[in-house]
């Protein structure tokens, strides 16, 4: 029997200018030691926007302004007996994150133009919720 694993990916961007900017981060070490997201799990019984806003608030210090914009289209694979879904979500920044926080939790981080972004993000997954973000920010 496999072990359902939920987990949620934060793609925070700010919008002041023509073009929205991307926060990527970068962890310490291991395979997740690639630019990405905030990300973290979802714990069973943990409504979306309140873990997408908390798990932003610990990793980045930016308190709960926004509601997240859901990206669509989970990824979902299996590690051994683990089925892992990813949940994908936009979060506008109201200010900026504390970098006390994000050097605490992160080994670097910068902002990014999409042009830049996209080709920074180290999983293929990562890159197509991106591209579906900077769809909808355009669009809108």
């Amino acid at each position: 029997m496999s072990e359902l694993l939920h987990r949620i990916k934060v793609f925070l961007y700010r919008h002041d200018t023509a073009e929205p900017d991307y926060l990527l981060l970068k962890p310490a070490q291991g395979f997740d030691a690639l630019w990405g997201p905030v990300q973290g799990a979802l714990g069973f019984g943990d409504k979306i926007e309140a873990a997408v806003q908390r798990r932003v608030f610990e990793d980045t210090g930016l308190p709960p302004q926004a509601t997240p914009l859901d990206l669509g289209a989970p990824a979902r694979w299996t590690v051994g007996d683990e089925d892992v879904f990813e949940w994908c979500f936009g979060y506008p920044c109201v200010g900026e994150p504390d970098p006390r926080v994000l050097q605490e939790h992160w080994a670097a981080h910068r902002w990014a133009s999409f042009p830049e972004a996209y080709p920074s993000l180290g999983l293929e997954f990562d890159r197509n919720a991106i591209m579906r973000l900077h769809t909808m920010l355009r669009a809108a």
